[in-house]
């Protein structure tokens, strides 16, 4: 588990990889499919997806496990398989990586704390049989990403410190109020997440998904503002989704990204890649202008 700190600290800053949901759907992934049942069904489509992220110039990628936690595989009635399909997914990503890093992807399971919909108990179980699966898989580490509930992250951060010395990143999704405001769908500001992601012990903080690259920079500066020591990484979407003869497209080409990327290296950040609608393209672009920051220093 050390090699994701040790990695970090030589590199300075580590390229991650794009969307794993938009590369499904280009391959046959339909909606209301379980796209972690790919793991399974498909598993040559998602070494593919992993490899173009290598090959495009990834330091570390992902895994196909962000619904994969026991909750969220319910809607399929695939809670049952939700140890091995994460485990699969773990060592999909480990084989495609070879010597790269790969962190094991968990996202929020759509459920709510404060309705009473789950208890924290049957939260922190569902995450721990995921991250103990990703783990046994051969992840180097946890990624938490598009939380928005601080409550349901904690369970997830409890679940992970279950696991001795395991790195871990916490990255949450924002928009921004009509008052230029950033705020989670629960209403927590980058201060109050980055207040609560220090407390528990969080190695990396995150922001990801969102209204694109240019629209996040003001967010990163924010967070950077608030603590200048802790690592930070940053997946925007590459814009917004729009319909266009009846496919989904986003607007942020990787030519456009270019700017964003450059403005977000001088703000400092660690890790940066990509969420909805990026590519191995974007992220091939991604690769160029860090490798020209990092030569500039």
């Amino acid at each position: 588990m050390k090699k994701f700190f040790e990695r970090l600290a030589e590199k300075k800053i580590l390229v991650s990889d794009g969307a794993w949901g938009t590369e499904l759907f280009k391959l046959g992934l339909r909606a209301g499919e379980c796209p972690e049942l790919w793991n399974e069904q498909n598993s040559t489509e998602v070494f593919a997806i992993a490899k173009k992220y290598i090959d495009a110039g990834s330091d570390i990628i992902s895994t196909n496990s962000f619904g994969g936690s026991p909750v969220k595989l319910s809607h399929y009635n695939l809670q049952s398989k939700a140890y091995e399909l994460n485990k699969t997914a773990a060592e999909i990503s480990r084989e495609a990586a070879g010597d790269k890093l790969v962190m094991g992807s968990i996202g929020p399971t759509g459920k709510f704390l404060m309705t009473g919909d789950i208890s924290a108990e049957e939260l922190i179980d569902s995450f721990t049989l995921q991250v103990n699966a990703l783990l046994d898989g051969g992840v180097d580490a946890i990624l938490l990403e598009t939380f928005y509930d601080i409550d349901e992250a904690e369970c997830a951060v409890k679940a992970v410190r279950n696991f001795p010395d395991v790195p871990l990143i916490c990255s949450f999704t924002y928009d921004r109020n009509s008052s230029g405001e950033y705020r989670t769908m629960m209403g927590s500001t980058p201060k109050d997440i980055l207040q609560a992601m220090i407390t528990l012990g969080v190695d990396v903080v995150g922001v990801n998904c969102g209204g694109g690259y240019n629209n996040m920079i003001d967010l990163v500066k924010e967070l950077r503002g608030f603590s200048h020591n802790i690592p930070i990484l940053v997946q925007p979407n590459a814009g917004l989704p729009e319909t266009v003869e009846g496919k989904i497209v986003y607007s942020e080409t990787p030519d456009v990204i270019a700017n964003s990327v450059k403005s977000f290296l001088s703000i400092g950040v660690n890790i940066i890649g990509g969420c909805c609608g990026t590519t191995p393209e974007h992220i091939r672009t991604i690769r160029k202008i860090v490798d020209d920051f990092l030569l500039n220093q």
